[in-house]
């Protein structure tokens, strides 16, 4: 949940009151407004001739440029909002750091590949887009889902930080082991694919390092001259909302610029759908479960499952595109991640929010 949301929930309703009342509207709503924003998008894209082609024209980092500002819009207040001073909090906590490396990058890329396999061993373009999903882990949305479901923001800062240093050094080599490597040794069929790192170390610096540095100047130049009170009291609640609203705009550009490809082949998006639902789901509950094991608290509880469960579907598009071609179904196979992962991990915060009430009851505010 945001600041603004909790600056902004309504003070007449009682402290046990169910959390959905004690929401703001734009909060309350927001699988509604997700929805209303995906099916906007597709009925932009097909009702207005040539504008998958405008929205395309300018890139940045491979994405649409429409998107790119989207992206930065949503990711800025929730990073001007960490706490950058106490970090080393976080860093020094190795049960979070060694849960999040394995499951971010052993237990997600191949839990992506078994399910592709399972449940798509006749579609080779699909089964390899997913595969190539499930490499890229999440660096933007993350810190929208880890703010609605009240998640540890600096516990986010350092994972999402650590998943980008990832993507640089490994997604390449994991793209090799998992479409050619992995299959060779267990009698599969192989895939043939090059990689841009350059295309992966940009997608980072742009989508992460950009807000990544307004963030961290905006809090230490406000706190500054503003004093701590202040910028978390004042500033903060009026910004809290642009994170939301670049949400809602990064979808509508998002489904207007692929709406396409999904209402043109709606039996493959849900052959798609099948695997990448249960993996949301999976990812999810397992980290949730572990975060539990390891009396983590509620908080990085709920950070380690949303980092562990996201996606970096902009830049899964972007290599898939790159890669095999805008009409391929590989890229298909990208397209259709936020379709399905924005609705769930939506979903999933409020199953969030009901574990903490039910399983952390003393980390509930009054």
């Amino acid at each position: 949940m945001s600041d603004a949301v909790r600056e902004t929930s309504r003070a007449d309703v009682p402290a046990d009151a169910p959390v959905l009342r004690k929401l703001s509207t734009l909060d309350r709503f927001l699988p509604v407004w997700i929805v209303a924003a995906m099916a906007l998008g597709l009925a932009l894209g097909a009702w207005v001739p040539g504008l998958d082609d405008a929205l395309s024209a300018v890139e940045v980092g491979d994405v649409s440029l429409p998107i790119a500002v989207g992206l930065l819009l949503m990711m800025y207040p929730v990073l001007a909002k960490v706490r950058y001073s106490e970090l080393d909090r976080v860093t020094g906590d190795r049960r979070l750091l060694g849960a999040s490396l394995v499951l971010n990058w052993v237990l997600g890329p191949a839990l992506m590949f078994a399910l592709a396999w399972l449940l798509l061993p006749d579609l080779p373009e699909y089964r390899t887009g997913l595969i190539v999903v499930g490499l890229a882990r999440c660096i933007a949305m993350v810190l929208i889902w880890n703010d609605l479901s009240c998640g540890d923001r600096e516990a986010a800062a350092v994972l999402v930080a650590i998943n980008s240093v990832f993507q640089i050094v490994a997604f390449a080599a994991l793209g090799w082991f998992y479409l050619q490597l992995l299959p060779a040794w267990l009698g599969l069929s192989t895939t043939s694919a090059e990689f841009s790192v350059w295309a992966i170390v940009l997608s980072v610096l742009v989508f992460l390092g950009v807000p990544l540095v307004a963030g961290y100047l905006t809090r230490t130049l406000g706190e500054r001259r503003k004093g701590r009170v202040w910028y978390e009291g004042t500033f903060l609640p009026r910004i809290g909302p642009v994170a939301l609203y670049g949400l809602l705009f990064t979808i509508v550009m998002l489904f207007a610029l692929q709406g396409d490809a999904i209402t043109s082949q709606p039996w493959d998006v849900a052959r798609i759908a099948l695997p990448l639902l249960a993996y949301f789901v999976l990812m999810f509950g397992g980290s949730f479960a572990l975060g539990m094991r390891l009396r983590l608290g509620y908080a990085k509880t709920a950070t380690l499952a949303f980092t562990a469960a996201g996606n970096n579907f902009e830049l899964a598009i972007a290599v898939a595109i790159g890669t095999f071609g805008v009409t391929s179904g590989q890229a298909l196979a990208g397209v259709v991640g936020p379709l399905i992962e924005v609705p769930v991990l939506v979903a999933l915060v409020y199953v969030a929010l009901a574990a903490r009430r039910r399983f952390f009851p003393q980390e509930v505010p009054a």
